[in-house]
């Protein structure tokens, strides 16, 4: 298989075959189909909320890049437009208004990564040199770009591609919280992910948002916006290095993932000889395969619910932001059983 812009794609991707400009990746199997299976799922008309506020975890702990949310009022009559009285502009008007600003740092709490969040360098062309590129051959530079003066769009694979073409489907959450807890942060492979999907009967299929509870959640509200470094090494992850979990991922056929926690996966540790990435589940998802991740998602209440209520379905609506080329958004996902 060739595109246009790669003659070679990543052995285990997925590249083109959704499509020779496809920037929806697994997204692609949310079909009109699996919007039904998402909606007959709902059985008592109950609805949570999975983000957390997005001021939360609080600081920059878990992330030294990412900081909280930080409004500021729109000026508006040469001052703050924020509780202004109109009465100043005429004497007849009782009108009192607000309007605000936010600097946003989309990925701080309850998010989506865009495809264009994680690539790798890879030799697209096959004649041994390798370019940096995201997703199905885009490449960074010419359809992910920053200018001069550090104006940056996902001119491919933004975020606005996910919320265009909807997230509203069946959602499958596996309890990691109830066998492991908070502590030691146990990294789950392959066979431990088996045994609890055997363990609880739950059934995945093709086109599944799949939600990973792992209790950092509400840890993380428990610390209530004044987070320690236990919370880097609590709860559970994935073990992205183990090649049969990721393997399994691939063949699952599910359209995205979710977690509670920061990245899914473990993040900050030694780097295999082996491996050639530092979050090698992000690669096999994002860049291989279009899978999109889901992080930092409150999953506590629903998760208590399904398991006092047998059930591990529901209902799952969680559009991002509309966000012309961003590489991630804000997300205020509503499972609904």
């Amino acid at each position: 298989m060739r595109n246009p812009r790669w003659n070679n794609r990543p052995k285990g991707s997925n590249w083109g075959e959704f499509g020779e400009n496809d920037q929806l990746g697994r997204l692609n199997l949310i079909d009109q189909k699996k919007v039904l299976q998402g909606a007959a799922e709902i059985k008592v008309g109950r609805t949570f909320c999975l983000s957390l506020p997005l001021d939360f975890p609080g600081g920059n702990i878990l992330s030294p890049v990412r900081f909280p949310p930080v409004l500021r009022p729109v000026v508006r009559n040469d001052e703050p437009y924020y509780n202004y009285e109109w009465r100043k502009k005429d004497p007849r008007l009782t009108d009192i208004a607000a309007d605000d600003a936010v600097l946003l740092h989309t990925q701080y709490s309850t998010q989506w990564d865009s495809l264009a969040h994680r690539g790798s360098l890879f030799d697209v062309k096959g004649n041994g040199d390798c370019e940096p590129v995201y997703y199905n051959g885009f490449s960074a530079g010419k359809d992910v770009t920053m200018t001069e003066d550090q104006v940056v769009s996902a001119n491919a694979l933004g975020i606005e591609n996910m919320a265009a073409h909807g997230v509203q489907g069946r959602g499958v959450l596996i309890d990691l919280y109830s066998r492991y807890g908070d502590y030691p942060r146990k990294e789950v492979g392959y066979d431990d992910l088996m045994r609890i999907i055997e363990e609880d009967n739950i059934i995945i299929d093709d086109g599944d948002i799949l939600c990973l509870w792992t209790g950092l959640d509400q840890m993380i509200l428990r610390m209530n916006k004044q987070p320690d470094v236990t919370l880097k090494s609590a709860c559970a992850v994935l073990n992205g290095h183990d090649k049969r979990l990721l393997q399994w991922i691939t063949d699952s056929g599910i359209s995205a993932i979710a977690s509670d926690n920061l990245a899914v996966e473990n993040v900050g540790i030694d780097i295999p000889d082996c491996c050639t990435s530092t979050l090698p589940l992000h690669e096999h998802c994002l860049f291989k395969l279009g899978i999109h991740l889901g992080e930092l998602w409150y999953l506590a209440d629903l998760a208590k619910w399904l398991k006092e209520n047998n059930r591990t379905r529901f209902m799952l609506t969680a559009p991002p932001l509309r966000l012309t080329g961003a590489v991630g958004s804000p997300v205020t996902p509503i499972a609904t059983v």
